[in-house]
């Protein structure tokens, strides 16, 4: 009678709980709710406070009696925002409106403190919304902080002024943000040789650094080079 080897018995087969599966799953579930709601609240609470806050600052100013608050119809401040700034944009775009520009230009710009705030602010917006700037609009790779380590930048224009003179090399201003805020950061002078400018937009630049380098965008040269896929149609 022949005896069974105890080496050639099978292991026993471990099973993992129900429970587990059903709790991990679950979780899944969970933080993928997040990932989708997330955003689509947080960007309508944003945009709701940003009206309430219109609202507030325009009620007060109108009649009880014409009041849209009372009448339960939120958003009107920022039409009557919206419609003011388009107003005066068209006033100051005559003769006498850039003469009144010009004068409050002459009286700030003389006031010994808000006279560098009011450069300051009026330098960025100018631009940010003139349409010939180039500045914060292209994306680029820099090697900071050291030799070996790149980082993304924005480059924000090209050196001008006593900047510019200092050295021989053709400089541009580039901007490296912080993560996961990019509205802080480090503004830094570099040869334009030294900079790699990348194909990708500052919308997607912006995604990639403040997601911490979790999205990231394709390469839009590797998908124009991939070659279309022939469609033969049975016979």
């Amino acid at each position: 009678m022949s005896q069974e080897n105890p080496g050639d018995q099978q292991a026993p087969k471990v099973r993992v709980p129900f429970h587990i599966g059903v709790m991990a799953r679950l979780r899944a579930y969970f933080f993928a709710g997040i990932l989708v709601t997330a955003p689509v609240s947080i960007t309508f609470y944003l945009a709701w406070q940003f009206i309430k806050f219109m609202d507030n600052q325009v009620w007060p100013f109108i009649p009880p009696e014409l009041n849209p608050q009372n009448w339960g119809f939120p958003g009107f401040g920022l039409i009557v925002v919206v419609v003011g700034l388009t107003l005066i944009g068209m006033l100051t775009a005559g003769f006498v409106g850039r003469i009144l520009v010009k004068i409050y230009d002459l009286i700030l710009e003389r006031m010994p403190v808000l006279s560098g705030i009011y450069s300051a602010v009026k330098q960025i917006f100018e631009t940010m919304l003139a349409q010939k700037a180039n500045a914060f609009r292209e994306v680029a790779l820099i090697e900071y902080p050291r030799q070996g380590i790149w980082t993304m930048a924005f480059i924000t224009g090209t050196s001008r002024g006593e900047i510019a003179t200092m050295f021989d090399d053709d400089m541009v201003n580039v901007f490296v943000p912080t993560t996961p805020n990019p509205t802080s950061g480090f503004l830094l002078f570099l040869p334009r040789q030294d900079v790699r400018v990348l194909d990708m937009s500052v919308e997607e630049g912006l995604k990639m650094v403040i997601s911490t380098g979790i999205l990231v965008p394709p390469h839009r040269k590797a998908l124009a080079q991939q070659p279309e896929l022939d469609l033969v149609t049975p016979t």
